[in-house]
């Protein structure tokens, strides 16, 4: 890659509308457990303990997962260790989950921390799992801004759900 031509940027524009919207008042993120009983408009997989599994909203591919401790937390420090403990060991079960669902070529795996770092929600920390297929990336959201998610978020949820062991 010693030339400028052969670097591909990783582009994803339609998070434009996340990063511009309007935010909430409140972490959208926050007791997940008590203010979200119905799973299907929250997108929720998995409710465990200390965190949860949810798909997120504004995907960079279909299955694009968050595991996020209920407790508003923004910083890894901050985490119990209860809490870190089970975020950290969950990891592998999504990863396990999305293989055998959507068969996934590779793995995007990771925290964003701070807003400099790329975090959308700096104050509450979240892990995200970014399931990658070889080629999914293509001319589509370059040229077109159209995102090539083949399934509704709602249908993934349940899949997924179905799927959690």
């Amino acid at each position: 890659m010693e030339n400028c031509e052969e670097k591909r940027p990783l582009w994803a524009p339609w998070r434009i509308e996340f990063i511009r919207g309007q935010k909430e008042k409140r972490c959208f993120l926050c007791s997940k457990e008590k203010v979200f009983a119905d799973t299907e408009e929250a997108l929720m997989i998995a409710k465990l303990e200390h965190v949860f599994v949810i798909l997120n909203r504004y995907p960079y591919t279909s299955g694009h997962l968050m595991i996020a401790p209920y407790r508003h937390c923004g910083d890894i420090s901050e985490l119990t260790t209860e809490e870190r403990h089970e975020l950290i060991d969950t990891v592998p079960r999504v990863v396990e989950l999305l293989k055998r669902v959507m068969r996934p070529d590779g793995f995007n795996t990771g925290f964003n921390l701070g807003l400099a770092a790329g975090a959308g929600v700096a104050d509450h920390l979240h892990f995200h799992v970014v399931p990658r297929w070889v080629g999914d990336n293509n001319f589509m959201p370059v040229l077109g801004d159209i995102r090539c998610v083949p399934e509704a978020l709602e249908a993934t949820a349940v899949l997924l759900r179905e799927n959690w062991q």
